[in-house]
């Protein structure tokens, strides 16, 4: 997989991973599809720190002790929340993805949202294939990589 921003090479950028235990197969192909676009983004395997929490509810725990630490010039949040017969689904996804935007405006840092929220295993199956078009975690990878790019530019 390429960066959607061409040839920019990431040498010397930190980033972490926060993936979820829970729906492990389909979390697990989204952590390939994100590791896969840092490496060929030249970032080296030292500067990829991989995180993993329970559920998507812990997410933006994880993602706020990481951006708080420093350490990171941007998060991946990764996970994969599918729709049941009960209302869980709502508060879980809402309050993942709302955490982990308030991390990202709280600390200044890019932490992109990879986590699906699908109505069907299905979908989140579909949303989490090997290739550069249907893997959200390759996109989260991406636009994080893209984010740090931006920064970079607007520092200078």
């Amino acid at each position: 997989m390429r960066s959607i921003i061409g040839d920019f090479e990431a040498d010397g950028a930190r980033f972490a991973i926060v993936a979820t235990r829970w729906n492990d197969t389909i979390v697990d192909r989204l952590v390939d599809g994100a590791l896969e676009v840092l490496r060929d983004c030249g970032v080296a395997e030292a500067d990829i720190t991989l995180v993993r929490v329970p559920g998507a509810f812990e997410v933006p725990m994880a993602c706020d002790r990481l951006a708080d630490s420093g350490d990171y010039d941007a998060v991946i949040a990764l996970g994969a929340v599918i729709r049941g017969e009960t209302p869980h689904f709502d508060f879980v996804a809402g309050e993942c993805a709302r955490g982990v935007a308030a991390t990202a405006l709280e600390y200044g840092i890019p932490v992109t949202l990879g986590v699906i929220t699908a109505d069907t295993v299905e979908q989140a199956e579909a949303r989490s294939q090997p290739d550069e078009d249907h893997n959200k975690g390759a996109e989260a990878a991406n636009a994080a990589v893209e984010m740090v790019t931006l920064f970079r530019q607007l520092d200078e």
